[in-house]
């Protein structure tokens, strides 16, 4: 069963937010199928740790306001390198892009469909481009 809209909302909502806050290399897969409890993986990467503060801040802020929701549990705040949001219907991962390249989450993901994030100029490191074609 695909993930719900609800959820894909909130992910576009999360998204944009990311993406606002100079996110980098963001990305969401539709994992409802391969884990039941959650229906979407969102992905961002910030350059330092403050960077991966502001887009956890960022993400909060959007889908408390939009949708009156908070997260069940956070998790990484303490280092900032892999924050952690979970929403239960879906989870955000707001990865420090050093530990985002060790862990390679797309790659992880990779057979889980994309979902669409509706953002008009996504910012991409060369990694992330690097990782992208090498995956294909």
């Amino acid at each position: 069963m695909p993930a719900l809209q609800s959820s894909i909302d909130a992910v576009q909502v999360a998204a944009k937010a990311a993406n606002d806050a100079k996110g980098l290399d963001i990305v969401a897969f539709d994992v409802s199928e391969p884990i039941a409890i959650t229906d979407a993986f969102l992905v961002a990467s910030g350059d330092n740790e403050r960077h991966v503060l502001a887009i956890a801040d960022s993400i909060e802020r959007a889908l408390h306001t939009q949708f009156g929701l908070n997260p069940a549990s956070r998790e990484g705040l303490e280092e900032a390198k892999w924050i952690l949001l979970d929403y239960s219907d879906f989870v955000i991962h707001i990865m420090h892009k050093d530990a985002r390249k060790f862990y390679d989450m797309e790659r992880l993901w990779k057979d889980c469909p994309p979902v669409d994030l509706g953002l008009d100029h996504p910012l991409f490191t060369t990694d992330a481009a690097a990782n992208s074609s090498q995956s294909a």
